[in-house]
């Protein structure tokens, strides 16, 4: 008997999933303690569906069938369920099969798999989650292929099959439909499983920002609080839709205007979005009677969670599998809440009191309220508008992922703008990240080097530097502080992006003209020379000048410098206006403005609001086709962005032109090259020997042979070193590989450090060999301690280093960086996640700060970059193909003008983790 708690319950193959309409639902294996809960859910079932099922009439289960659908072990018959609050929806079993498709009594590698899901959750996506979890769990128990028969009536069910992107065959046999699906993952699977990953959480939180109707549980009746804020914000907001107010103790019928009830369950209509303030240890009852009225999903404002200690920390998690286990979702706790501003909808469940923001084009996700509340005052001052915000606090459900699935495809937001304190899954941040990035600019701000208190998540080795490069591989802008999230946000969510980076400078100071020149620089940027236009400069100048520039076709940028007149009645609006004027007819360029102590420069600016108009008067909308511009459209840009010092302004240009050649760059896919001369097989046979009888989590650092031979199966050589532990040896040694030669120590402390003097180089015979090994053992120490070896020499070239690690969270990445001390010391190393396309790693050797030395530094001959990027790519498609390889140094590289040579190599390998980054969708574990 297997029931939960027994050791050989796979507990790991527990899960949470998000369902096609933005739902949850709990995955977990059958056990005997489930006969119950199978026989009620059965019952729940239509005849239609037990008979296609079945294939007849089977109006209830038998003892015998009960035992069987419940007994399971888990290797060769397996059942999986999906519940919601307890109760199974769908469940899947397969058995191993033989040859003959009958019960396997020997080896076998095919399975028969069938599905129930009950009428009234069909159509949610149920079958299709269950097939992906089903499939890892056979693929973990060296299932190769599912066979399945169904009646041709059976549509459903067909099409949950045809659907998964699977290689799969289909026959008709004896009046049913025969398929077999090849379990290995394809590029389409994948795909297929993505796509429904980001409808299904996209759906998730659209739920949550445009519900039909809310209610805010612990609303005082003194109206005072946290709960009487959030429903007067609610209320003054305009809500479009439904809105009640809960309290316990409520005696009358209305709230501050608002129709009031006692309990949740007491509202005689749905209730899509529930706001909770009530006190931490009441907030599990109002979660449960929520949860029984149906409530789609949560915004928690009450504290008292992971923020406040270990005791919260675990209420924090029990919260989560609460929400979870009714399937609805959760923002928070902790959290400030949530603001919508569609005109049809018009939510502000959040703590920011009325007005709340205009309309704009701008989504914003913290995960500090405290941060919220600056970004949101900051975007106001300076007239912009969101589409979206989202404050979620201690993100114990809803995090930055899901809000990016959801702005990926929201036609409202042309700019996402996100402060988080952790990035969760690396990983998958990256992923969705990258994607959304293709059509719509991601500017991040990250405001911690380690996780914080109350932020449940996968923890990272991985330091910031290399986060900040995986971020800009996904094409992620990356910024230090909140203000420049600000300052980037706002140039490009009202200026197209620059078509390069030559900048245009026009203004009347000249001293403001030159600081802005040198912040071009300083930026990397190619200034044109500033044009002075001195301070008796009129509004009809600046139009005159800024015309000039935006048609010319030498700049892709201008920036406008203004500075206050020395007249009393400075022609604020005039300039606005005529600047404005001069964009309208020039639209193709971004413009931004640098002023000194010209506040009323700022809102004449921003008030042109063009086509963004307000939360009551939406205006004229930007064409379909939301994508950010590579060159302007009709009305975009109609708001010129300002900044009160020239280095914020150019910050934010160089974000974006660094951006808009990524965007240029990215336009083509790259390509993860195949290599016809890689062994994939033979290296899972060597990897399965090497492992065989190494427990659970030991890592084993292979022998050098091992290292080279497992290397060479994917076209990776490194050079023979053979031992010297006395000079005869030495000898011996290089007889067997042909002076010169080069004698090296291995020793720990002196591995890679040929500035101590542990390298001997070029020794051409017996004699030089014979003299150096006497020289290296009195000026360092015993042959013992030394651990010499012997190699061949190679062509002369760049000293590189080439590294693979696994990061628990982010998984595999790859590092490239210049040998020797000085690049240790400059920390001036590379990074990309793995698999590594051919941009990827032509990208990677050329965004170190010592890349020129690759590339014919002072006259030097350039080396073979081709073939390092080659090298790059094959150990990508190792440690990609094969999880067992969790680490590989490659150290020294030598990249010569032709060729390269690996002169030593560490590989260690492990067992893989029972689930990989291919993987079915699930959400974070708690």
């Amino acid at each position: 008997m297997t029931t939960e708690s027994d050791p050989s319950y796979p507990a790991h193959w527990e899960a949470d999933v998000v369902l096609r309409d933005g739902g949850t639902a709990r995955i977990r294996p059958i056990t005997t303690a489930d006969a119950g809960r199978l026989v009620s859910f059965y019952e729940q079932v239509s005849d239609e569906s037990k008979y296609y099922r079945f294939f007849a009439p089977y109006p209830r289960l038998s003892d015998r069938d009960v035992h069987r659908f419940t007994h399971h072990d888990y290797v060769d018959r397996v059942g999986l369920a999906a519940t919601i609050g307890g109760e199974f929806i769908g469940t899947v079993r397969y058995d191993r099969i033989g040859a003959d498709g009958r019960a396997a009594t020997g080896p076998s590698d095919e399975a028969e798999v069938a599905f129930l899901v009950q009428d009234a959750h069909q159509g949610r996506g149920v079958a299709s989650a269950l097939l992906e979890h089903i499939g890892a769990v056979a693929r973990e128990r060296g299932i190769r292929r599912f066979a399945a028969e169904v009646l041709p009536a059976n549509t459903k069910m067909i099409k949950v099959f045809t659907d998964v992107g699977y290689e799969q065959k289909r026959s008709f046999e004896d009046g049913s439909v025969h398929l077999t699906l090849d379990l290995e993952p394809t590029a389409e699977s994948l795909a297929v499983q993505r796509a429904r990953e980001q409808r299904a959480e996209a759906r998730s939180v659209q739920r949550l920002l445009a519900p039909g109707s809310v209610a805010v549980v612990g609303v005082s009746r003194s109206l005072a609080g946290v709960g009487a804020a959030a429903l007067r914000n609610l209320r003054d907001s305009g809500f479009h839709g439904h809105l009640y107010a809960v309290n316990e103790a409520v005696t009358r019928d209305l709230l501050d205007g608002v129709r009031a009830y006692p309990a949740i369950g007491a509202i005689g209509a749905p209730v899509d979005l529930a706001v909770i303030a009530v006190p931490a240890d009441r907030v599990p009852e109002a979660v449960a009677a929520c949860g029984e009225h149906g409530v789609q999903g949560l915004v928690v404002l009450s504290a008292g969670y992971g923020e406040s200690g270990p005791d919260g920390l675990a209420r924090q998690r029990e919260l989560v599998r609460q929400v979870r286990s009714y399937g609805m979702r959760l923002i928070g706790p902790n959290a400030y809440g949530v603001i919508n501003t569609a005109p049809e909808v018009e939510l502000n469940a959040s703590l920011t009191p009325a007005p709340m923001p205009v309309r704009g084009r701008t989504g914003l996700f913290t995960q500090s309220g405290a941060i919220g509340i600056a970004l949101l005052s900051a975007l106001l001052r300076r007239g912009e508008g969101l589409s979206s915000f989202v404050s979620a606090g201690n993100r114990a459900d809803v995090s930055g992922n899901d809000i990016l699935q959801y702005w990926y495809d929201d036609e409202a937001t042309d700019v996402a703008l996100m402060y988080l304190e952790t990035l969760g899954n690396p990983r998958k941040f990256t992923r969705l990240a990258r994607r959304t990035a293709a059509v719509k600019p991601v500017v991040v701000a990250r405001g911690g080097r380690h996780t914080p208190a109350g932020h449940v998540v996968p923890d990272t080795r991985l330091p910031d530097a290399t986060v900040s490069d995986l971020l800009r591989q996904a094409g992620v802008i990356r910024v230090d502080t909140v203000t420049e999230l600000v300052d980037v946000g706002l140039l490009l969510a009202s200026q197209p992006l620059p078509a390069g980076p030559r900048i245009a400078i026009l203004g009347n100071s000249e001293s403001l003209g030159v600081l802005t020149y040198d912040a071009c620089l300083t930026q990397g940027l190619r200034p044109l020379p500033p044009i002075d236009l001195t301070t008796a400069a009129s509004p009809a100048e600046f139009r005159a000048s800024l015309t000039e520039a935006l048609a010319s076709d030498a700049n892709d940028a201008v920036v406008v410098t203004a500075i206050p007149w020395v007249n009393e009645q400075a022609p604020v609006e005039e300039l606005a206006d005529a600047l404005r004027s001069a964009v309208a007819e020039h639209p193709g360029k971004p413009v931004a403005v640098v002023h000194v102590e010209l506040g009323e420069l700022v809102e004449a600016l921003s008030a042109g609001r063009g086509s963004w108009g307000s939360a009551s008067d939406p205006g004229p909308q930007k064409p379909d086709g939301l994508e950010m511009p590579l060159r302007a459209e009709p009305g975009f840009g109609s708001r010129i962005p300002s900044y009160p010092a020239a280095e914020r302004a150019v910050r934010a240009f160089a974000e974006a032109v660094r951006y808009g050649q990524w965007r240029r760059a990215n336009a083509e896919v790259g390509q993860v090259p195949e290599y016809e001369d890689i062994d994939e097989a033979g290296t899972a046979a060597q990897l399965a020997g090497l492992l065989d009888g190494v427990d659970g989590e030991a890592v084993l650092t292979l022998t050098d042979w091992d290292a080279r031979e497992l290397l060479g199966r994917y076209g990776i050589r490194v050079q023979p070193t053979l031992p010297a532990p006395s000079p005869d040896a030495a000898v011996r040694a290089a007889g067997v590989l042909g002076y010169p030669v080069a004698l090296k120590t291995t020793a720990p402390h002196l591995r890679h450090r040929a500035d101590l003097g542990g390298v001997r180089l070029d020794l051409r015979d017996e004699a030089e060999l014979r003299l150096s090994y006497e020289e290296l053992t009195e000026a360092l120490g015993k042959p013992a301690e030394l651990q010499p070896v012997i190699q061949p020499m190679v062509p002369r070239g760049v000293d590189t280093v080439v590294r693979s690690v696994i990061d628990p969270a982010a998984g595999a990445v790859l590092s490239f960086g210049l040998a020797g001390v000085a690049s240790e010391l400059l920390g001036d190393t590379a990074h990309r996640l793995v698999p590594a396309t051919d941009r990827d790693a032509a990208g990677l050797i050329r965004s170190i700060r010592t890349a020129p030395l690759l590339f014919g530094w002072r006259g030097s001959d350039p080396v073979d970059t081709p073939a390092l990027e080659e090298l790059l790519l094959r150990l990508s498609r190792l440690v990609d193909d094969h999880p067992e390889v969790i680490g590989v140094s490659l150290e020294p590289v030598v990249v010569a003008t032709e060729g390269l040579s690996v002169l030593s190599a560490t590989v260690r390998v492990a067992h893989p983790p029972a689930r990989g980054d291919l993987g079915p969708r699930t959400l974070p574990s708690y």
